[in-house]
């Protein structure tokens, strides 16, 4: 299995295709798989990677502090990639960014799905309550419902009953991150003071049928980035790529078809 050494730890990565390297960074509750669809679809066009961040998938637990940023920055190094676009979602939007601001003469594009942002401050205090319901699902073991708890608010919506099932495995495959302290993950300077320096092209991808204060992020980001411009998909929450992935691919596709 391809694997890169980091600090203290290994990632576990795959790469298919040839052309422009595009690297996609999965969402907090899932690990690489959840890319199954578009993995392929982009490899006719593109060189693409996908691997799963620390803790996550095959990749090794975090037991001591660690950098999801210079893990980012490793990986690229050790596959040899000058270059690229960053596919994130979610969370992994928000690596996205941050690494766009870390290193801009390697970051190129940014497609940022229902993406996080550092530095912001969520206005909706269903957060600060679904994560206290979790924390206290985690504190008494109860580490499949403190999952669907989360899969509630963040992929309410149906696919049909393979994919369902196949979106929940995924995830329950990754209860151990809940147990994961918080405090192990280095935090970068936030982005939200400097989204003006983002020299990448950006598109925002959101669902409509996402979460408020993520429509909320996507539109600062537009505001706030030069060039960047929104894309809404119809009948998709977080998961856009899964929901509606003919609709997604041609999106991201589209966008990157300049990139050579």
């Amino acid at each position: 299995m391809p694997y890169v050494t980091v600090e203290g730890g290994r990632l576990y990565y795959e790469r298919t295709g040839e052309g422009y390297p595009v690297v996609l960074i999965h969402p907090g509750l899932w690990d690489s798989r959840i890319w199954d669809l578009q993995f392929e679809a982009f490899a006719a066009h593109h060189d693409v990677v996908r691997y799963d961040v620390r803790g996550y998938g095959r990749s090794d637990v975090p037991t001591l502090p660690y950098s999801d940023l210079r893990d980012l920055r490793y990986l690229l190094g050790e596959l040899a990639i000058e270059r690229c676009a960053l596919v994130g979602c979610s969370v992994g939007g928000q690596l996205a960014i941050d690494a766009a601001l870390a290193y801009p003469d390697v970051v190129e594009a940014l497609v940022l799905v229902a993406p996080g942002l550092s530095g912001y401050r969520w206005r909706d205090p269903g957060l600060e309550v679904l994560v206290e319901e979790v924390r206290r699902a985690v504190a008494r073991g109860d580490l499949e419902g403190a999952m669907d708890l989360e899969l509630a608010v963040w992929a309410p919506l149906r696919s049909g009953p393979e994919v369902d099932a196949w979106v929940r495995r995924i995830a329950m495959e990754n209860l151990h991150i809940l147990r994961v302290p918080d405090a192990l993950a280095e935090i970068p300077p936030p982005a939200l003071p400097r989204l003006s320096e983002i020299q990448a092209a950006t598109l925002v991808i959101v669902g409509d049928r996402d979460i408020g204060e993520i429509h909320a992020i996507a539109d600062l980001l537009v505001e706030r980035i030069p060039g960047a411009h929104k894309r809404e998909v119809h009948d998709a929450d977080q998961l856009v790529m899964v929901r509606q992935p003919q609709v997604f691919d041609r999106l991201v596709l589209d966008f990157l078809s300049f990139r050579m």
